[in-house]
Order: C-alpha cells, then structure tokens, then sequence
C-alpha cells in the first residue's frame, strides 16, 4: 500500500479503506493528502509576503469538488485510483460528494479559475470571501417547480479547510461585534509546489451562549448573540427584498472586507513599518461591486493609524482595482446611505467625505439622493477598471460607466475571461486530454493552452477525427450513467446534445431557447419538419429563489419536456431535459458530452461568459448571438464553424425606441402558436399564473427581445442541426473549435493582470 493509502487509515477510525462508507473514503483520503499540501501551504504564504503581491476580493469562489483536482494536481489521480481499486473500492465512490458551495455562477467560477492560474504560473494572489454555512441553496424539482432546501455542504467535515483561530479578528458594527475566524483552502498549482491560498471567513459571536438568560429560562436570548452573528455566513445572497434583507447584505459585505483588510495590513506589518506605502507592496482586485465597502475601511484603518484623510485616499487610488461583470442595473449594486450608517457610522461618513472630494475634483457625484453608487465609488478610488470582454469592455465606456471614461481614459483596460484547462479538459475530459497529448507529442498544452492551434493540421485527418467523436460517445454515455444514477433521468447517449447550462435570467433567455424547442415540436408533429436530426436538449440553472419569473420559466421547461415525453410521435426525436442542483460537478459531465452550447443572451447583455469557453474547449459549437466571448470565440474559431444569429449592439439601438413585440405575435404564425399554448391550458401551470405571466410581458414588454430573435433563431438551430447530418463536416467544425480555445486560458487573463494591472510578476 501507498504512503498516502496508509495515512489514509489514520483518518478512518481503523477502518481498511474497503470498509469506509464514501464520506469516510473522502475525509480521509483528503486529510492524507493535506498532511502533503499544508508545508506546501505554508511555504507559498512566505514567499507571497516577501514580494509584491496581489489579492482577489470576491463575495463567491464557485471552486467546485477538491479531491479530484487535487490528485490531478499531485501526479497522483491514476496511482490513487489504481491503489483503491486493489483494495476493493473505487474513487468513483466519491462522486457522491458534493461541491463545497461558496458561490452561484459564473463570477464564483472565474474567481475560482483565477486563483488555479495564480497558483499554476507563480503569481502571488490570494482570495479573500466568506464560508458560507449553507451556500445559496440546494435546488430539486416537485412537479416541475423549483424548490429550495439548504445545502449544508460541511455537514461531514470539511478536510480541505484549516481553520486559523489565533488569526481572527473582531469586526466592529454600530451594532454588535463579531468574530470573523478564517479557513485557508489550498488552491494547487499545476507542475509547481506554489499553492494559492482561499482564505475564507467564518462569522462568530464574541460569546458563545448567555447561561444568565439560559437559567432564566430564556432560551431563545440565551443564543441570540450566536445567531445574529452566525446570519452573517449563512447564506450567499440572502433575499433583500425587505430592509432586514438589504442590512444582512450589508453586513455580510463589511464583515469580510473589514477583516480580509486587517489580516492583510496586519501580513504586510510583519515586514513594513510604514503604512503609507502599503500600495507598493499590496494591490487588490474588487470582484464586482460586493467587496467595494472595502475602499472606505481601508481608508479608515489607514486614518486611524493618524494617516491625513487625503493621503490615506492617494493609497486606496492605487491599492484597488475594479473589475466591472455587468451592465445589468440590477446587479451593479446601490446602497441607501442611511443603511450603511446602520452598520458603520464611520464608514457612512468616509463615504460621504469621498462624495465631497469626488465632485470637487472631476464633477461627479457618487452620491445622488442619498444613494451611494458603488460602481462609481469604485472607478473614483480605482487605479484600474476593466471589462472581461472587448465587446463588454466598449459598452461600459459607452454607456454604463461613460463619465469615468470621459473623465479618466487611461484608467480602462480590457480583460477578456478566461477558464483553466485543468479542470475544463485535463480532469472532466480525460479521454480527450490523452489524444490531445498523443498527437501533440507533449503536454505543453496544459500550461500554454495557445499549442492547441498546432492540432487544426489534423482537421482533415480521419483517423484523428472519428477517435474524437468516438471519444464524444463515450462521454454522451457517462452523463447518461450519471444522470440516471443523479436523478433518475434517462437519456439516450446516441443524439446529438444541446445544452444551456447557466445562471436562470430572463437576459440569458432560457426563454427563447424552450420556445423555439416548442415550435421544433410542433413542426415534427405536424410533419412540416422532416427528418429532425435526433437531438435531446439539456437545461441546467438555478432561479434566486425570490425571481419569480426565472421560476416560472423553469417550470415551463418542465411542462414542456413533460408533453413531449407524453407523446410517443415526438418523443423519440427530441427530449427535453432540466437537470435540478446545476453546479460544478454536473457541469464537468454535461460540458464534456456536448456537441452543441447555446449562448443566447441578448446583445449587450452577456459581459463575457466562460461557459461557453468550457464548451468550445471540450469541441462543441456555439449556436449564440453575437454577444459577449462569442464574438471572441468566432474571431478565433471561425464564424463558419458556429452558428450565429439575432440582433446585434448597433441594431437594437435602433430597435429599442419603436419595439413592438406585439407585431411579431400578430404577424408571425409560428410565434403566435408558441405563446397561445402559454395560455391555453395545454400546459400546467397549478393556476399559479406563472405562464400567463410569460405571456403578458412578452407581448407587453419583451425587454430582451425574445420574439425579435425568435424567427432567427429557430432557422439557425434547424441549420444546424441539418449540419449535424453531415458527421465528417460537424466533427470538423467541432475539431477547429478546441483547437482555437487556447486564447481562452485563465492562464493568458491572470498573466495580462500581473502585466497590466496589479505590476507583479
């Protein structure tokens, strides 16, 4: 037995590894294998502090399952799997364990890519955010309606975490004061001993439980301190629709920034004496707008340590950088004034004061009606903004933050997302990984993914070419293996697979993509459609549990893949499929065994997207708008060898001021019969109005252009899918996709950020 198999046992309370349930498996594989990372761990955090270094702020990392990554990232995914094996069990067992659940979608995801990057090319960043007890929920389906329950993803340990008490710190609210403890999860890096490190905070109470009010009989005072400051890490993105909501918010954006500044002040004191140049050695990256409350803190510590106001603000200018994800208004965060007072007079105040110096020096106001922007409190007290894709990067000098453009030009720099190959090919696509690394000779491409372009000499090759649809059958097969297993779903492996697989919004527009699907239907049914290529249709997504029409949409994909199902003329050519609880896991099966990745987000909507890089990565073809990454990605793929459609930027600028979706209804046959069956009573809503709720703000409103597109789309997916006829031409284009993925490397983004932005090497 192996060195690590035999410190396995240590863990297993003398249990043969044979014996271990797989919960005990994981533990105690995980904590042999941290008896090999935590010296790595501890190493990586001297060499970080003895150079210039940067941090990553970010309010989710979306890391996924470690144990996997892990072993992959140690050289010993294969001896490990080979060792359980001998010992009558398996390392599939494991696929039961579920992802730690720190974020929700693609901002959480990238973050986690960032730090594997860092790690892998020995850049010195670390992340900062909150352990969140529950995550955002655990999502399944009654009937076809989402329905939430928690998701207590620590509730048999968490071996990858360390939990640092001698390094808490006290957080301070108008309030209450609470602890914030970290735990340091490893990010590995690949072929190198570097490891970035996740530091994330646990909010505690400064006493436990009141024994006074206990005996008194009270027993809900007698833990009233512990749950108030136990609501702070409970759960991501709690529901802010009522005051309590937007102050929990609040607090849970001060909690983690106030405490990340003071462990990094307080790392950068071990070496430094003086605060005043702190940005020489420090740089911080702000995720979005959730970490900007992190600008006045760091303000404050530095005025408290009797820096004058103005400086202390000259060092905030070149300490942050603010990375904008969104143009949509609801995400790009505003905050009452007067709830901030709530949690921080002080920090209420330097706000107010950065208002002031603001509109003195470039006339603009942070804030307007006693609303604090804070996107702009960001771009004022930036030393950079960026964008995470050219298209993305123009609209916000454009529009979303012009007067920070017109006033600070040099300010703005473009970095377009990226993914790790690690993950999104080496581990999920073994198979794939292993032809890649055949017919490329090395395995160069695992840290410079650009030496995918020396494969497109194989595009005509037809060996290399049926080895890699064979290799698509056989991952079409493991999701298969998976999902029935997962949720009792059934799939047929030998179809083509359309997936979309995302955050649930209407601008994504899962909308238009079930609606076309309905007229597929139709059309197959009438016999007006021949000959349909047989296709089953993926969806994954969870709604924030206060979006009532995300919900709604879900359960009309469900109505509808429910009709389909039930009607056996229909039901062996097309299948529609919701996979329920969509995370990191299930997205490493479905990414892999896609032929087709549909990114439909209305133009201008869609900042970049790393979905769609993990899919073009694993040889799908996008079927998207020309929107976000996919304009990149047809830059270097080729718009021959995707499928693009719809409205563009510069046509719904003409567009949007005389829209009248109600002509496409009264006017196009096909759209009428889609959104009459809303409300005809084919579909089962539970008289809850969700569908006739689509109905109307489709007609009434359709903010995102979903009949716009509607007649495009379907003639581009039916395009399609006649291509696919076509296997040697399909497999081609699929070939040409991966091999022009390499721009998309999280590696080339965080490197462009080193450069650029944070000036580290």
């Amino acid at each position: 037995m192996s060195k690590i198999g035999k410190i396995a046992e240590m863990y297993s309370d003398g249990k043969k590894l044979s014996e271990m349930i797989p919960f005990e498996l994981h533990n105690a594989i995980s904590k042999a294998l941290m008896y090999k990372i935590i010296p790595r761990m501890e190493e990586s955090k001297e060499k970080h502090n003895s150079s210039r270094r940067a941090y990553y702020f970010s309010a989710e990392f979306l890391v996924g399952r470690a144990i996997y990554n892990n072993l992959m990232k140690l050289g010993m995914l294969e001896d490990v799997e080979k060792e359980l094996n001998e010992k009558g069990t398996s390392l599939k067992s494991l696929e039961i364990i579920e992802d730690a659940a720190l974020g929700n979608g693609g901002l959480g995801r990238l973050a986690a890519c960032f730090l594997d990057s860092a790690a892998t090319m020995q850049i010195p960043l670390d992340g900062y955010g909150i352990r969140y007890k529950y995550g955002m929920f655990k999502q399944r389906l009654e009937d076809g309606f989402q329905k939430e329950s928690p998701d207590n993803w620590t509730r048999f340990g968490d071996p990858w975490s360390v939990r640092h008490e001698g390094e808490a710190v006290n957080i301070h609210f108008s309030d209450m004061t609470v602890r914030a403890i970290p735990y340091d999860m490893p990010i590995l890096g690949y072929g190198t001993k570097n490891v970035s490190i996740l530091r994330l905070w646990q909010a505690e109470p400064l006493t436990e439980f009141d024994f006074t009010e206990f005996d008194a009989q009270n027993y809900d005072k007698a833990v009233k301190e512990k749950n108030r400051a136990e609501d702070i890490s409970r759960v991501i993105y709690p529901n802010d629709s009522t005051q309590q909501g937007k102050l929990l918010r609040l607090r849970q954006q001060y909690f983690f920034t106030s405490a990340s500044l003071k462990d990094i002040v307080r790392n950068y004191k071990k070496n430094h004496d003086d605060l005043t140049k702190l940005h020489e050695e420090v740089t911080i990256q702000l995720n979005d707008t959730h970490p900007v409350l992190a600008i006045p803190e760091l303000i404050k510590i530095l005025t408290d340590a009797e820096i004058p106001f103005n400086k202390a603000v000259e060092i905030a200018k070149e300490v942050f950088n603010y990375t904008n994800h969104t143009v949509m208004p609801e995400a790009l965060e505003k905050w009452d004034i007067k709830l901030i007072k709530k949690i921080s007079p002080e920090i209420a105040k330097i706000i107010t004061k950065l208002d002031t110096k603001c509109r003195n020096e470039c006339d603009i106001r942070i804030i307007r009606d006693d609303v604090v922007n804070m996107a702009y409190l960001a771009c004022y007290c930036s030393k950079y903004i960026n964008g995470v894709a050219k298209i993305h990067t123009e609209i916000i000098k454009k529009s979303v933050l012009r007067e920070w453009y017109d006033y600070a030009p040099q300010k703005f720099k473009n970095e377009t997302n990226g993914i790790t190959q690690r993950r999104w090919l080496m581990l999920c696509n073994r198979e794939l990984s292993e032809l890649i690394t055949e017919l490329m000779g090395s395995k160069a491409w695992t840290k410079k993914l650009y030496r995918l372009r020396e494969l497109e000499q194989f595009s005509d090759n037809d060996e290399a070419l049926y080895r890699f649809r064979e290799i698509k059958k056989i991952k079409k097969h493991q999701l298969k293996e998976y999902l029935e297993a997962k949720d009792n779903i059934l799939i047929n492996p030998d179809t083509i697979i359309d997936v979309q697989i995302k955050r649930l919004h209407e601008y994504k527009r899962q909308l238009l993509n079930i609606l076309t699907i309905l007229e597929i239907y139709y059309e197959i049914k009438d016999g007006e459609l021949k000959d349909f290529k047989p296709t089953t249709f993926i969806f994954g997504a969870k709604a924030a549990s206060g979006y009532f029409r995300a919900k709604a949409i879900i359960k009309l994909i469900n109505e509808i893949a429910r009709m389909i199902d039930e009607d056996d003329d229909v039901n062996k050519i097309i299948k529609v499929v919701f996979v329920p609880n969509y995370n990191v896991t299930v997205a490493e099966k479905i990414i892999a065994a896609a032929d087709v990745s549909v990114q439909i987000s209305t133009a201008g909507t869609e900042a970049s997207g790393t979905g769609n890089m993990k899919l073009m990565l694993n040889g799908a073809v996008t079927l998207g708008t020309y929107d976000g990454a996919n304009i990149e990605i047809v830059e270097e793929a080729g718009e021959e060898n995707n499928f693009i459609f719809g409205a563009r930027i510069e046509d719904l600028d003409n567009v949007r001021q005389v829209y009248n979706p109600r002509y496409f209804y009264e006017n196009n046959p096909k759209i009428k019969r889609v959104l009459d069956t809303l409300v005809s009573g084919k579909l089962d809503d539970k008289n809850t109005g969700m569908f006739e709720d689509l109905y109307k703000s489709l007609l009434e409103e359709d903010r995102y252009f979903v009949l716009l597109d509607f007649e495009d789309f379907l003639k581009k997916r039916i395009e399609l899918n006649e291509n696919q006829k076509n296997e040697s031409d399909f497999t081609k284009k699929c070939w040409l996709n991966m091999c022009a993925a390499g721009k998309f490397s999280s590696d080339r983004t965080i490197s462009n950020y080193a450069r650029d932005i944070w000036k580290i090497r």
